[in-house]
């Protein structure tokens, strides 16, 4: 029969490894510092302040209220946890395939690398390519469903609008001549 020491031993290793790993409600978020630190309540009665959340390299975001936690304490101990993991059922894109990626917000944008394709959907929201010297699109066909505004800073005629002005602009011809005469048009006449 087991001595009480090894038993007590035992209970009191068993509640570490249970309190190893909690699933947790996210009810505030600090992104002000090089760590974003989360307030987490991983039940009615105890609620964790400045529990720091590790993310992958590259990937970054700010998980919305009431969003879900899994945080690992370190040696079971509740006061030093660390968030490992973030979701929120309501804004999870569903539907994916097998292999397919969906980067997303909680407003409808979203980056979506599927089987068929890549889709950038800007959730209704203007999207802004910054800080590049050039924008190359290496395709045989570029199309566009829209119009197109070029050198927009100083330009405020798309290229519809300039095919309008190019298709109704005349050239006055003078001295028309006959037979195989050869004639240069004048400028246009019209104002862009």
């Amino acid at each position: 029969m087991p001595d009480e020491n090894f038993m007590h031993s035992l209970r009191r290793l068993s509640q570490r490894v249970m309190s190893a790993l909690a699933r947790a409600t996210i009810s505030l978020v600090d992104d002000s510092g090089r760590a974003q630190l989360l307030q987490v309540q991983s039940s009615a009665m105890q609620t964790i302040d400045k529990v720091p959340r590790f993310a992958e390299y590259g990937m970054t975001s700010n998980p919305p209220k009431n969003s879900e936690a899994i945080v690992l304490f370190v040696g079971g101990d509740r006061s030093n946890g660390v968030v490992v993991a973030t979701g929120n059922a309501q804004y999870r894109v569903t539907g994916l395939a097998s292999g397919e990626v969906c980067i997303h917000d909680n407003t409808g944008q979203k980056v979506y690398l599927s089987q068929a394709g890549m889709v950038l959907d800007g959730g209704g929201k203007p999207v802004t390519i910054k800080n590049t010297p050039d924008v190359f699109a290496d395709t045989p066909l570029l199309k566009c469903s829209g119009d197109i505004l070029d050198n927009c800073n100083t330009n405020t005629r798309t290229m519809a609008g300039m095919r309008t002005v190019a298709n109704g602009h005349t050239h006055p011809i003078v001295n028309v001549q006959t037979g195989g005469s050869t004639i240069n048009t004048q400028p246009p006449t019209q104002a862009e």
